[in-house]
């Protein structure tokens, strides 16, 4: 697509790995002419802002951080518009996790209000940005994820070793792993899954204990990303049960490392999948039984081909997505 040419600044982590961070990297390989924001010390941080937002036409603020707010007075002062790429809404979170933090909430609220733009990460997010926050809802619209499922993207894959599941979220109560792991408990009392197990991968929280209390629990913490996708790639099912997913990047993992979903139908990245059905979702997250019926079904009829072939992926690329973001950027740049 021939597009205007526009000098952007994106600013936001793109090195830490993290999922926004990730997605950030994304847009950083993608966009043409990119600034980006290098400096790492705070004595020069802020004269790179100030050149580097004089230089651009429009500044990109990706994810949540203290420095938004700076960002956008010193856009302000330039008369340079700006977009706020929002990839989880950090006071809802942070409550549902039971760690509030007045000063990150005033922080993104700040950032919500300064930008001239807020784009969601899934169309999901949107419209629930928009219900709870109606004073932007004007400014908001969906800029979702991408996911690369080309041939070459695609690993070789791994062999499954029998019932084995799992669910990334460590100890997080917006994950909700405890639910799943009282759902694999009922199942295990059938003889013939009475060896299924939960493998469960990310940070400690407040639903940690919990969730280890379940013998079918196997809690490895924090792992590299390459123990991940070989967790993924063994594994029969993912799940992921959040009550609240803005977008979700673990599942499209899981289906590129070769394995079937069952997903709660509050994560964004369900959007991108047509081939969902309902045996594929869980639709109350605080019911185990549901969930343990879902699981034993799909174990006995996986959905990852069903589900992969019916995503349309040029339509999801990355490369998609970015041409998206330009044009919205594009547009915001001549207001």
């Amino acid at each position: 697509m021939e597009q205007e040419k526009i000098k952007i600044f994106l600013i936001g982590d793109y090195r830490s790995g993290t999922g926004p961070a990730n997605v950030t990297l994304e847009y950083k390989n993608r966009i043409p002419g990119v600034l980006l924001q290098r400096m790492r010390s705070k004595v020069l941080r802020v004269p790179e802002l100030i050149v580097k937002i004089l230089r651009s036409d429009v500044i990109l603020l990706s994810g949540h951080s203290r420095q938004n707010v700076l960002s956008l007075k010193i856009a302000r002062r330039f008369h340079k518009r700006s977009a706020f790429l929002m990839h989880g809404c950090v006071e809802h979170e942070n409550a549902i996790n039971g760690v509030p933090d007045a000063s990150m909430n005033e922080t993104e609220r700040k950032t919500m209000e300064g930008a001239d733009a807020i784009y969601a990460v899934s169309a999901h997010f949107a419209d629930w940005l928009k219900r709870n926050y109606p004073e932007h809802a004007g400014k908001i619209s969906a800029v979702p994820n991408g996911m690369d499922l080309t041939a070459q993207s695609l690993p070789q894959t791994a062999e499954k070793i029998k019932h084995r599941l799992i669910s990334v979220g460590g100890g997080m109560p917006r994950k909700q792993i405890r639910y799943i792991a009282e759902a694999v408990m009922r199942l295990r009392q059938e003889s013939a899954y009475a060896d299924t197990e939960l493998i469960v991968i990310g940070a400690k929280g407040l639903d940690t204990e919990a969730v280890n209390a379940f013998p079918c629990v196997r809690d490895l913490g924090i792992v590299s990303r390459e123990k991940t996708m070989e967790l993924l790639g063994s594994s029969e099912l993912f799940i992921q049960n959040s009550c609240f997913e803005t977008f979700g990047l673990a599942p499209l993992e899981a289906l590129k490392a070769g394995t079937s979903l069952l997903l709660s139908t509050e994560i964004g990245a369900t959007e991108l999948i047509p081939g969902l059905q309902d045996g594929d979702l869980i639709r109350d997250t605080h019911d185990p039984e549901e969930i343990a019926g879902k699981i034993k079904a799909l174990l006995e009829n996986g959905n990852h081909d069903r589900l992969l072939s019916s995503i349309d992926t040029e339509y999801v690329s990355w490369n998609r997505r970015c041409d998206l973001l330009i044009r919205k950027l594009q547009e915001l740049a001549k207001k």
